[in-house]
């Protein structure tokens, strides 16, 4: 079994809310997770049908089941339960009450952030990270990551990517989404899941997209929100401080895992990636989500975003620490050179900053003179 780094979080978490909620992508290992770290508390899975029937029913009789609470997985099927466990959490002062697991973001909800306001603690648990992988020393390179991508699935039973990743994202669509949202023409749906696997790491423009899907932009903007809430895409926002030039304000798109966009792609051997446009984008959405994971598995706030203005200068990542700044550019080549270093450069006569670095697709790592660290991306956990 691959330890989870997160399991640590869960367990200082549990020791002080009442309720802990873990949401992240289907699969992406909740279940296990609050298995392994509490194996004594009771159980329940909402996605059985008899179970999610009672706790609808009779949520008040389902919840006494459970006088010390318990594991309800998949809570979003039932947001009715979300009141009576207020009522239940707050009758009591024990940390670690009950702990909600969901596929979706229901904690965006706004009722649902307001009946637990002050009462819960939420973890986002995403696919492995290459921190976790390390562990168990796969001998695989960037490219072989980019296909495979990081669900435990793939791991844990071996399952081939391409034989996997299709059936995920045909669940994903004809499940997962109508769940969220009633949605009557899933293929166009699709269409749109394709179109933005092609934009990967590019600016997200509604308008072009609604033109090509064929749906309107408030449509467009409803789908891209179910994407979101449900751990498919991530939006990198722009980095809004002008220092003298136009920028643009428009997010940048990622989908948080890799394989999904290959497939998506139609991208299924390595043969495939090396030669393909989206290489270059496909590997910076790779270490992009590395460095996402990263933040979230320790606990910590997502404060990236990425930069460029109306001349076309671009930063990839802008790291914004509490002390600095930290520009990072991301390179799918293998071999230094110069060319990896312009917008750097060209950023540090902006700001006057003198920091930054360099991920790329090579093996070496180095420190230049002139501030930047070149890092490979075999190293972005230890060195970033």
């Amino acid at each position: 079994m691959i330890n989870r780094i997160a399991a640590k979080r869960l367990k200082e978490l549990y020791s002080m809310f009442k309720v802990i909620a873990i949401t992240g992508p289907r699969q992406s290992g909740k279940t296990t997770l609050v298995k392994t770290v509490f194996p004594l508390k009771p159980y329940v899975n909402l996605e059985n049908p008899d179970s999610r029937q009672f706790a609808i029913d009779d949520p008040r009789g389902f919840l006494s089941q459970y006088p010390d609470g318990a594991i309800l997985d998949e809570v979003q099927r039932t947001p009715l339960l979300f009141s009576y466990l207020q009522e239940i959490v707050d009758n009591k002062k024990e940390s670690g009450q009950f702990i909600l697991t969901g596929s979706n973001n229901f904690l965006l909800d706004e009722k649902i952030s307001q009946t637990l306001a002050g009462r819960v603690a939420y973890i986002n648990l995403l696919p492995f990270s290459l921190e976790e992988l390390n562990s168990i020393n796969i001998p695989y390179n960037e490219n072989d990551y980019i296909l495979q991508g990081f669900y435990p699935p793939l791991y844990d039973r071996q399952i081939p990517a391409k034989e996997w990743i299709p059936n995920y994202i045909r669940t994903y669509i004809e499940r997962d989404v109508r769940q969220i949202k009633n949605i009557t023409d899933l293929l166009v749906f699709e269409r749109l899941m394709r179109l933005l696997a092609g934009r990967t790491g590019q600016e997200l423009n509604y308008t072009s997209l609604s033109v090509e899907v064929g749906a309107d932009v408030k449509t467009i903007q409803s789908w891209i929100g179910i994407l979101e809430s449900s751990f498919i895409i991530y939006l990198l926002k722009p980095y809004y401080k002008n220092y003298n030039k136009t920028i643009v304000k428009r997010p940048k798109l990622y989908f948080y895992d890799t394989a999904i966009a290959c497939s998506l792609l139609n991208i299924t051997k390595p043969d495939h990636l090396v030669s393909h446009p989206l290489k270059g984008a496909l590997f910076e959405c790779f270490v992009v989500t590395e460095i996402i994971k990263k933040q979230i598995n320790h606990g910590k706030d997502i404060n990236l975003y990425y930069w460029r203005d109306k001349t076309g200068r671009e930063i990839d990542l802008i790291i914004d620490d509490v002390s600095q700044i930290i520009p990072v550019e991301i390179k799918a080549g293998k071999t230094i050179h110069n060319e990896f270093f312009k917008n750097i450069r060209y950023w540090f006569k902006l700001t006057g900053e003198n920091k930054g670095k360099v991920i790329y697709a090579g093996e070496e790592d180095q420190k230049r003179s002139e501030g930047i660290d070149v890092i490979s991306w075999k190293n972005i956990n230890e060195k970033l």
